[in-house]
């Protein structure tokens, strides 16, 4: 009998911008057949469009090549790529199998802040992909979770083990990760029911006049940019899904705001859309502000050349905080990644040369 795999798929913290795709190929003996089930905010997606959710190594042309050859079916039924995904929906697929071999464990140092039995929580440096995929293959934090534990739950597949949620690339700060299977799908269960509190620190371009506020708008993939995504007010839009975002201002300077944020929702590139959105992107997001790095000289016009340093040199967001509930041991868990020195360095150069006349 063809081994049958289950799994309650979460895609609300895929970054599509890191998506890339890779040679295929299938196998040709004793397929794998994996079951999905479909979630109800995932209603109204395309098929072949569900799937490259669920399979990110893949292009969607190899995946409708799958569908059309009848390596899908719905509910047991063969179906087209066009179909529309329904709630409650089970969908079988005998993927292609990557010619990448799984990710190698790799001596790259971790700051591991919280550990059990069950998972573990490590604050995530800048420029480091969460898992590999084309251009990426090696030095990601899976390559380094390989190494430093014997224990990681294969849930979402071997290019992701112990994956529970994700980064961007030069976001910083806490992330989660599963040692086991029960305990990554209580996780995801966690994070389905928006029982996980997360905060993070930004610096924005602009002194946000309003001391803390809302920002709610849906979030789709922008029409012409596939790295970016959109806020749409565009009700026939089936990509976008309703986003909620809270911000409180820490600091003001003058042309920049310290900001904390608790995205309510966790939709793709949420809170750097959201405050692009309203007008204060963050500081050196090159996707959203259009530049990528910030040196002294950005602060104090008129310093000599050699004496320029650079501050920052990727965007001023920080995970600081999560809160939640440990799924096995029912102890509620806080846990905070320090401001880390590139963003520390920024606000010390603010506070020196853009502080506001009291």
């Amino acid at each position: 009998m063809d081994e049958i795999e289950t799994t309650d798929f979460d895609i609300d913290d895929i970054d599509f911008s890191e998506i890339e795709t890779t040679d295929i190929e299938t196998e040709p003996s004793a397929p794998r057949e994996i079951e999905v089930h479909a979630k109800i905010r995932l209603e109204g997606v395309r098929l072949d469009q569900f799937l490259v959710m669920q399979f990110p190594d893949y292009s969607r042309s190899v995946v409708q090549r799958v569908i059309e050859g009848g390596g899908v079916t719905v509910n047991q039924k063969t179906a087209k790529s066009s179909y529309k995904v329904k709630h409650g929906d089970f969908i079988k697929i005998i993927p292609p199998i990557a010619v990448r071999p799984a990710p190698q464990p790799e001596d790259i140092p971790l700051d591991v802040i919280y550990e059990d039995e069950y998972l573990a929580v490590i604050n995530k440096p800048p420029n480091m992909v969460v898992h590999p995929a084309k251009g990426n293959w090696r030095g990601t934090l899976v390559n380094a979770l390989r190494f430093h534990f014997e224990n990681l739950s294969t849930i979402n597949g071997e290019y992701r083990p112990g994956i529970v949620h994700r980064l961007d690339r030069d976001t910083s700060g806490v992330i989660l990760v599963a040692k086991h299977e029960q305990t990554h799908r209580e996780l995801s269960l966690l994070f389905e029911h928006r029982k996980v509190f997360k905060e993070y620190l930004a610096i924005t371009a602009g002194a946000i006049d309003r001391d803390s506020d809302y920002i709610e708008g849906k979030i789709a993939h922008h029409p012409h940019d596939r790295v970016k995504m959109t806020v749409t007010n565009d009700e026939n839009n089936e990509d976008a899904k309703e986003a909620c975002t809270y911000y409180e201002v820490i600091e003001r300077f003058k042309g920049y705001t310290y900001v904390k944020v608790q995205p309510r929702t966790g939709r793709t590139h949420q809170i750097r859309v959201h405050l692009a959105s309203i007008g204060y992107p963050i500081l050196a997001d090159k996707i959203y502000s259009g530049r990528d790095c910030i040196h002294i000289k950005n602060f104090v016009p008129n310093l000599p050349d050699d004496e320029n340093s650079l501050l920052l040199g990727r965007q001023a967001l920080h995970a600081y905080r999560l809160r939640f509930k440990h799924p096995r041991t029912n102890q509620i868990l806080e846990i905070k990644a320090p401001v880390p020195q590139d963003i520390q360095q920024t606000l010390d150069a603010l506070r020196l040369h853009k502080k506001l006349d009291s």
